[in-house]
């Protein structure tokens, strides 16, 4: 079997499972409170599998909207004196630069964001950005992978509950809303995907340098 690897599948580029919690849908106004990234890559076995899991509590930029409502449904309580939450510019430095490094480490081109309902968190990591000035963010700016689609095609359910259950995978409601647990599951549901498409109908085509489409 041709060894599998990560700078070769996906068009150079490297997918990076991402969610964000936040204070609302304004990527521009309200808070981003917590983020989480996993890391997938191919095993021995050529199984796309999650290797490594980042997660920072966010502090609220300066003059950030934060609705009641949507910390009703995270539970976060941004301002709890024991919240280990990081200044934006720290996070931006940690989830960056690691993702640079690991996309530096696989030979990758650039990363690009896997989510559920992935522009909202594109949009959230876009802003993060902009507001840090951090000028390498590794994402590619507007192109994403989202489970959402993915789960209506391999599965026929949309929600991320459903596509988990449907999937074989466990979904624990009372860890659902942080940014860490509904990452790892929805990294979990996408290299499911990806194996599954390859079981039932072969190889996914592999990346070349030299393509006339290449990045």
């Amino acid at each position: 079997m041709t060894e599998r690897k990560i700078n070769r599948r996906f068009r150079g580029f490297l997918p990076v499972v991402v969610d964000v919690e936040t204070g609302g849908f304004d990527r521009s106004k309200d808070a981003l409170l917590e983020v989480a990234a996993v890391f997938v890559n191919f095993n021995a076995e050529g199984k796309l599998v999650p290797v490594d899991t980042l997660h920072y509590h966010v502090k609220p930029f300066a003059g950030a909207n934060i609705d009641p409502e949507s910390l009703k449904i995270t539970g976060i309580d941004p301002f709890h004196p024991l919240r280990p939450a990081l200044d934006e510019g720290k996070v931006a430095n940690k989830l960056f630069g690691a993702i640079r490094e690991y996309q530096k480490a696989q030979q990758c081109t650039r990363s690009i964001l896997v989510g559920h309902n992935a522009q909202f968190d594109l949009g959230f990591i876009n802003a993060l950005a902009e507001r840090t000035k951090y000028d390498r963010n590794p994402f590619h700016p507007f192109s994403a992978l989202d489970t959402v689609s993915l789960g209506a095609l391999a599965y026929g359910q949309t929600v991320l509950a459903r596509i988990a259950r449907q999937a074989g995978l466990e979904y624990d409601s009372s860890r659902a809303h942080g940014a860490k647990y509904d990452t790892e599951l929805t990294a979990e549901i996408f290299c499911r995907i990806v194996n599954l498409w390859s079981e039932k109908y072969g190889e996914l085509p592999f990346y070349e340098a030299s393509d006339p489409d290449s990045p």
